[in-house]
């Protein structure tokens, strides 16, 4: 079912249009010292050889601290740290209209990164970059790091590499705020319904194989679908909820139904020949869910979605 309902395209629009390049450099600044040994819970595993996205998926390459880290060294003498992310994603990865600055959970992450190879949170030379190209920028080396509500999958893995997991998220739908719907199988027995989900993202395939019975619209970001159902062209939007949270905080005609029907590990994504520098950045991880750093980003960013869960545990064995 299709609701009329007012025309409310400003804040979309605005999203939409600042998704630009954007980057801060500065002189470099002295090294500090690497990260400390991983001090958050920890789970070993023994060297994974058929990837299960269940289990394997979420294991990564543990920590190791004092080993040389030649990736790092490039970065810290480039003087920035290179990063692939959301400039639209509201809570993850949005610019604020008042400073003109990126921020968000996901970048939070980059922050602390930025801090244990510079001492300076801001050495990030951001790249605004669509759900679709998250794998070509890191295969092609174009950026160091991507954060961008990335789920960790086996097939992903398979061309590049990831972190341990730093958020679980879970797919939810979005509707008009009078829907009858209460989930996205309500939506496929009231029939006619489409649905939009972001181009090259596990969402969108989930909902494509999954859920025949509902119209799969396609955009090419999250803020695209979001257009598209604030002009009455679709009539829910699918996503994590982390994202769908943003929608209904800027939409007071929508709100997000249902339980989760999928679990979606996000992690950070890195080069595949790199694995000094994922290794890295997981003893920068590590530290921020064992120090407070990751609770008070959940805090700030994703209280409306509860109180602060423990941190996902990191899982190694690669």
């Amino acid at each position: 079912m299709t609701t009329t309902r007012p025309t409310r395209l400003g804040l979309a629009a605005t999203l939409a249009s600042v998704a630009l390049l954007a980057g801060c450099a500065g002189a470099p600044a002295a090294a500090p010292a690497a990260p400390q040994e991983r001090a958050a819970a920890s789970v070993a595993l023994p060297a994974a050889t058929v990837c299960d996205d269940a289990i394997e998926s979420t294991t990564s390459y543990a920590p190791a601290p004092g080993a040389a880290t030649p990736s790092v060294d490039a970065i810290r003498a480039r003087g920035a740290l290179r990063v692939g992310v959301s400039a639209d994603t509201l809570l993850m990865g949005s610019r604020n209209p008042l400073s003109g600055q990126i921020e968000g959970f996901d970048i939070d992450m980059l922050h602390a990164v930025s801090t244990a190879i510079f001492g300076d949170p801001n050495r990030l030379q951001f790249r605004v970059i669509t759900s679709a190209q998250r794998l070509e920028v890191l295969e092609n080396h174009e950026v160091d790091l991507v954060a961008r509500t990335f789920t960790i999958n086996c097939e992903r893995w398979e061309t590049i590499a990831f972190s341990a997991e730093y958020l679980t998220a879970g797919q939810k739908v979005l509707v008009t705020r009078d829907s009858e719907a209460q989930s996205i199988e309500d939506l496929e027995g009231l029939g006619d319904q489409r649905v939009c989900a972001p181009e090259g993202t596990t969402t969108l395939e989930r909902l494509e194989e999954t859920y025949p019975g509902v119209e799969a619209v396609s955009a090419p970001t999250h803020t695209g679908c979001l257009v598209l159902f604030q002009q009455g062209r679709v009539d829910a939007i699918t996503g994590d909820d982390t994202i769908l949270a943003g929608f209904a905080a800027q939409d007071p005609y929508a709100k997000v139904v249902g339980e989760a029907f999928s679990a979606e590990p996000y992690g950070v994504g890195v080069a595949a020949d790199q694995v000094d520098l994922v290794q890295y950045v997981n003893g920068v991880l590590d530290q921020a869910k064992a120090d407070g750093t990751w609770a008070a980003s959940y805090d700030r960013w994703l209280g409306a979605l509860g109180t602060a869960p423990a941190p996902p545990v990191s899982v190694y064995g690669r």
